[in-house]
């Protein structure tokens, strides 16, 4: 399957997220754009916030497609969905909607628009935008990023009126005010025909900026967006987000006596220190970007679950946290970071435990096993893995590591390319929280990773799918609960694709210029609730 920057498809996740992604190069357009943005009242607005995002920003902006750190940041502050939600704990609040819908039980959801929304250029928001972004979203063939958050539990969304639309859903749905704001409202007069534009970087939004300058690999820059009616109008008159990649020069823009930068994400734990030292504030989020093992299920012995149990025991996570992480992580006891609501204790904790590891690898009828480690090459997941190879070596397993960069890897992969296991990171916690979407996005009929490089079908992959579909569905949340945790211990019985470790993401920021910003598990900034002091 080939890939296009107007095609991206779940596996491109992996391969274009800030996290785990390289850049791909697009087209410059200037367009209009902006997004929720401050929870600034007054809507008076003050003086230029400069941003460092370590991520690039010439990867793909099209908001129903894109898995880029910086778009997705920036997506934030330009586009706006029916339903928006807090950066932290995504509890809902109306968007574009003006109120949101109080019964979740039903196969209906009924909305209205803002009265007087308007496009960056303009043109009022109508129920047609909606229905036009939503049809998009359903529509298989398109191929959208976010077509499986809602394709299991969504119908259709109809107009109902010339400011009102009704969602159609196949069955009740208790995540569904947290799903809608996944789906940015896009305008049908710019991009009907033309998600090219989107792609290279021409964004239309309704929220609070616009942005007015593109500089692939430099920068973005934004500015109010005067007839902006919504209930967070723009803090800053103009923003200035660089794009850094580099860690030194992102941590050298925040430093100092009189630091270019307001606010800079990304920050290495090992930077930390030094910059509280200098007087910034820096905090650390837990989140969903983890390191996780993937296994050939079509390549023995790795169809075999007990060996995939033992690797992962014989793993030092606490080592690991330690020597790879700088002791910014969590171990992985869960499918989901243990340090999240949605989270529960799995069956199998994967504490480090080699003698088990020995054991189960000798129930498992396996000896002189012998496994080459692919991976990728960034700098987090190359000291993480050396402790795994230390680990499963410590248990007479000959391991070898292919290091290579993330686009080289996951090509392979595409074409089909025989591997053993591979180890690299993801962040699914910039799209949601709710437990159904965390695991849903690695383990789905249409998922890529399950399907295509793991190979992980039949009867034992389709009891899992159908308990999550199960769980999705159940409106007693006491029950979904534990529909969930059954859930969790199955994956965690399979070890198809399992993380080792979660990592903490930290955020700097100038306490004596900007207020009301937090660090949050997921890349990037959200300053709907900045101001400046």
């Amino acid at each position: 399957m080939s890939h296009s920057l107007s095609g991206l498809s779940r596996r491109d996740f992996l391969r274009y997220t800030g996290l785990a992604g390289t850049a791909a190069a697009f087209s410059v357009t200037l367009g209009a754009c902006g997004g929720p943005a401050s929870t600034n009242t007054t809507g008076s607005s003050t003086g230029t916030l400069t941003a460092v995002i370590g991520y690039g920003n010439n990867q793909t902006w099209d908001p129903l497609q894109t898995a880029s750190a910086f778009s997705m940041a920036a997506n934030l502050h330009c586009y706006e969905s029916l339903v928006e939600g807090d950066s932290i704990t995504r509890d809902p609040f109306p968007g574009l909607a003006k109120a949101l819908p109080a019964d979740l039980t039903g196969t209906s959801l009924k909305f209205e628009l803002r009265d007087g929304a308007k496009w960056h250029d303009g043109t009022p928001v109508t129920a047609d935008d909606v229905v036009f972004t939503y049809a998009r979203v359903l529509d298989p063939n398109e191929k959208v990023l976010v077509h499986s958050f809602f394709a299991d539990w969504l119908a259709e969304v109809r107009k109902t009126g010339e400011n009102s639309v009704e969602f159609v859903l196949k069955h009740p749905f208790p995540y569904a005010l947290k799903r809608i704001q996944t789906a940015k409202i896009c305008p049908k007069h710019v991009f009907e025909g033309k998600w090219k534009d989107a792609a290279g970087g021409k964004v239309v939004g309704s929220g609070p900026y616009k942005v007015v300058e593109q500089a692939p690999l430099s920068y973005t820059r934004f500015e109010k967006f005067a007839e902006y009616n919504g209930p967070r109008p723009a803090a800053y008159q103009s923003m200035l987000w660089k794009s850094i990649v580099d860690a030194a020069p992102r941590v050298a823009a925040i430093s100092g006596a009189n630091p270019e930068a307001q606010i800079v994400e990304n920050i290495p734990a090992a930077n930390a220190e030094q910059l509280r030292k200098s007087g910034r504030s820096v905090e650390f989020a837990d989140g969903g970007n983890n390191l996780f093992l993937m296994f050939n299920t079509a390549h023995a012995p790795f169809d075999n679950k007990l060996v995939r149990q033992a690797l992962h025991y014989a793993i030092d996570k606490q080592k690991m946290i330690q020597i790879g992480l700088q002791g910014a992580g969590t171990a992985a006891t869960s499918f989901i970071n243990p340090k999240l609501p949605a989270s529960q204790p799995a069956a199998n904790d994967f504490a480090y435990n080699p003698d088990k590891a020995r054991q189960l690898l000798q129930q498992a009828g396996v000896t002189n096993l012998a496994i080459t480690l692919s991976t990728t090459n960034t700098s987090l997941v190359s000291d993480c893995v050396k402790v795994i190879k230390e680990g499963w070596d410590a248990i007479g397993v000959t391991t070898t590591l292919d290091s290579q960069d993330t686009k080289a890897l996951f090509s392979k992969l595409d074409s089909g390319k025989d591997f053993e296991v591979v180890a690299t990171t993801n962040n699914p916690l910039q799209f949601g929280n709710d437990p159904d979407l965390l695991t849903r996005y690695y383990y789905d009929k249409t998922s890529v990773l399950m399907t295509t490089y793991a190979r992980w079908t039949g009867p034992e992959s389709q009891a899992l799918l159908d308990l999550q579909n199960q769980a999705a569905a159940e409106t007693d949340e006491a029950r979904r609960a534990q529909l969930t945790k059954q859930l969790l211990d199955l994956i965690s019985e399979h070890a198809v694709i399992y993380p080792v470790v979660f990592t903490q993401l930290g955020t700097a920021w100038n306490a004596q210029k900007i207020t009301g910003v937090r660090a949050q598990g997921y890349p990037g900034i959200y300053l709907n609730q900045a101001k400046p002091v």
